[in-house]
């Protein structure tokens, strides 16, 4: 398990280098392996419900993509490792092949936990010897830096998915030590004016970014205001004591046909006992701290919050252009922090706090594609465009998310009912 500060990988590389792809690609690989130290081999195998992937299955699936993009196409006399692995651990590409249903992964016994460690070396060893091959294509090294990124992604699930299926085991047992925040308490809450106008949005240089965040267009926003950090646990707390998951008003009517016949109350992990609301952890359970911003919360949630308040949630047109002249820093929240759940900021005044970092931020903006984009050649442009329907952009990143793997333009996506993601609230209004 993960103490101190965690090795994620340089923000910076040489792009177009194939030696310095490879050594970034070997720095993440030994990161994601570095999230399994203290695992039990049971820990491995759980899938405690269909949103969620065994870790067996991330190691396998990340691996995979590697051999099926990189190494079959491109590794002269290439042997795969296992050819039954191409059904097993495909997630969803539908022009590679069929693959085993989602819900039943945690129905693998076989292969064994070390049979897929066994894998990432054999893979491993092949995606480096590759860089000895003569004329070497510059797709390979484009290739390196998705599959990399990917590899990103799925270290950001791995804890997300341990978190819950920890969560239903009713031993609550802990993933990593409890790290105490001595940081300040949160700012109070301020509001940061912008005049809206035509604004460019979408990413713009030649470093590595998704086929979704592109390309850069213009949008025109009306003036608004955006709150300077994330909403509170106690800040939700009074919303849930004022009544307000009984509320019809509050809730578009498929969040409350959510609510009610999911029985919600209380963002995921939330469990009220004779003292108080407890919150399960990464770390355990732990008393809810009121000052941590609030976590795991739906779009339904996070949208009937904001009716109660009076106020409503950003678009991400409208988050981008806040954030343009807000950088990333050593201070903000992410994997590297090694705390894994959101803290108060650890700086304050009246400026946009929390924006990179903590939790990913729900925007009331629809998936869409951005006017002009067009998905990956081949069996890549299966990686993000199929899936722009009945979802909602979040922004900035989370407390699980490797630092260098975000940026501004950088859009996650989530079913509006999910709550397993580290999901947070931030407020907006229009200023007319």
């Amino acid at each position: 398990m993960m103490k101190g500060s965690a090795k994620v990988g340089t923000a910076n590389f040489n792009e177009k280098d194939i030696r310095s792809v490879l050594k970034r690609y070997l720095e993440v690989r030994e990161y994601t392996e570095s999230l399994c130290k203290g695992l039990k081999t049971e820990d491995y195998v759980v899938q405690s419900s269909f949103e969620v992937s065994p870790i067996k299955w991330h190691l396998a699936h990340t691996t995979w993509f590697f051999e099926t993009f990189i190494l079959k196409p491109y590794k002269t006399r290439f042997h795969p490792f296992n050819d039954a692995f191409d059904y097993l651990f495909n997630s969803y590409y539908e022009t590679v092949g069929q693959y085993f249903p989602k819900g039943m992964r945690g129905t693998l016994s076989r292969p064994t936990v070390d049979e897929v460690f066994s894998y990432r070396k054999f893979v491993d060893e092949n995606v480096i010897s590759i860089a000895d091959q003569e004329n070497l294509p510059d797709e390979i090294t484009q290739r390196l830096i998705i599959g990399i990124n990917h590899e990103q992604q799925h270290e950001e699930l791995m804890l997300m998915d341990l978190k819950y299926n920890f969560y239903r085991n009713p031993l609550k047992p802990e993933y990593a030590p409890y790290k105490p925040y001595e940081g300040p308490k949160p700012p109070e809450l301020t509001w940061l004016e912008f005049e809206g106008g035509i604004v460019e949005i979408g990413h713009d240089s030649d470093e590595f970014a998704f086929d979704n965040e592109s390309p850069r267009h213009k949008a025109y926003l009306e003036p608004y205001r955006i709150a300077s950090r994330l909403v509170t646990n106690g800040e939700y707390l009074e919303f849930m004591e004022a009544g307000g998951y009984s509320d019809p008003k509050l809730w578009l009517s498929e969040g409350w046909h959510k609510i009610n016949s999911d029985k919600w109350r209380a963002p995921l992990y939330w469990d009220e006992k004779k003292d108080g609301w407890y919150v399960f952890t990464l770390s355990g359970e732990r008393k809810m701290d009121p000052e941590e911003p609030v976590s795991h919360v739906s779009f339904y949630e996070a949208l009937a919050y904001a009716n109660w308040k009076g106020k409503r949630l950003p678009t991400e047109e409208e988050w981008e252009h806040a954030m343009r002249d807000v950088d990333q820093s050593p201070g903000d929240n992410f994997a590297e922090t090694c705390y894994l759940r959101p803290v108060p900021p650890s700086v304050s005044g009246k400026k946009i706090l929390q924006g990179f970092g903590d939790l990913w931020e729900w925007t009331y903006s629809s998936y869409m594609p951005y006017p002009g984009t067009r998905a990956l050649p081949g069996s890549l442009g299966e990686y993000n465009i199929k899936f722009m329907a009945n979802q909602m952009v979040l922004r900035g990143g989370a407390c699980v998310t490797p630092q260098s793997h975000i940026r501004r333009t950088y859009r996650n996506f989530f079913h509006l009912g999910e709550r397993w993601p580290f999901t947070g609230i931030r407020l907006a209004e229009d200023l007319s």
